[in-house]
């Protein structure tokens, strides 16, 4: 829409502009990837390729496969459902990867900022205004209509050339902290799930052993019953059942660090 009156005769002129900036950087010290480490296992001594077994329920063999893939939900393949009821819900809940994921994000958008600087930068604009041709101090036009809207289209472009490396070793160290909070973030993952899953297996170990505690204890008084019985009756002798109180007593105490642990 026009500002001027509709009586105003007009005519249009065009302006453009464009801005190009150059700049350069400074070299930095060349990076050299240390070399790995030369040990190839975490024991002083090589792994059996399978383990001995027992006639017990879950005491058949296992083997050892040395390089073997293990899937990212390793726990998985204890089948136990209630145990990935628990690391989903530690998984969702977890502050730490919480964290550790927020570091990740950050540092991944500063590398691509960083990255942005390898290419132009260009910005536009635009304008357009009514104008007037001072009759007093400049020739009229041949066609009489002093009144023209000017239109002015602007680009400017800059670019800083990374002549001498400078801009893409600041590239690099953002990468390699970038990568850092990845390796952070997959350790944080990496010990949750595995101290849920050894705190798992601890609890299930202590209610066992407190339930198979209760039943040597109540064999252990059936016993002490039966020597009891027999004393009365003469077969025995008070050593014996005294033996046998020990004994009684002595399995009794265990339950309470067992308990005290478990809890």
């Amino acid at each position: 829409m026009s500002l001027l009156p509709r009586a105003w005769p007009r005519r249009a002129a065009i302006s453009f502009g464009l801005a190009l900036t150059l700049g350069g950087c400074a070299v930095g010290p060349n990076f050299h990837r240390p070399p790995a480490p030369s040990t190839q296992a975490y024991t002083a001594r090589p792994l059996p390729r399978q383990t001995s077994f027992a006639p017990v329920p879950g005491g058949a063999v296992q083997r050892i496969v040395v390089g073997g893939a293990i899937p990212g939900e390793w726990w998985r393949l204890f089948h136990s459902q209630s145990l990935d009821a628990v690391i989903r819900q530690a998984l969702k809940a977890s502050p730490d990867l919480h964290a550790a994921r927020a570091a990740l994000r950050q540092a991944s958008e500063r590398t691509a900022a960083a990255r942005s600087a390898l290419f132009p930068a260009a910005a536009t604009d635009f304008s357009a205004g009514p104008n007037r041709t001072a009759q007093s101090l400049g020739a009229v036009p041949a066609n009489g209509k002093l009144y023209y809207t000017l239109y002015t289209p602007e680009l400017a472009v800059a670019y800083s050339p990374d002549v001498f490396g400078g801009t893409r070793r600041q590239i690099e160290s953002l990468a390699a902290r970038e990568q850092v909070r990845r390796f952070a973030l997959e350790a944080a993952y990496l010990s949750l799930t595995s101290d849920i899953v050894a705190v798992a297996i601890d609890e299930a170990r202590l209610h066992a052993q407190i339930a198979a505690t209760h039943d040597v204890i109540r064999i252990v008084r059936v016993q002490l019953r039966i020597l009891r019985r027999e004393l009365a009756l003469g077969q025995v002798a008070g050593a014996d059942v005294a033996a046998q109180e020990a004994t009684l007593a002595e399995t009794q105490a265990r339950l309470p660090p067992l308990e005290k642990a478990l809890a």
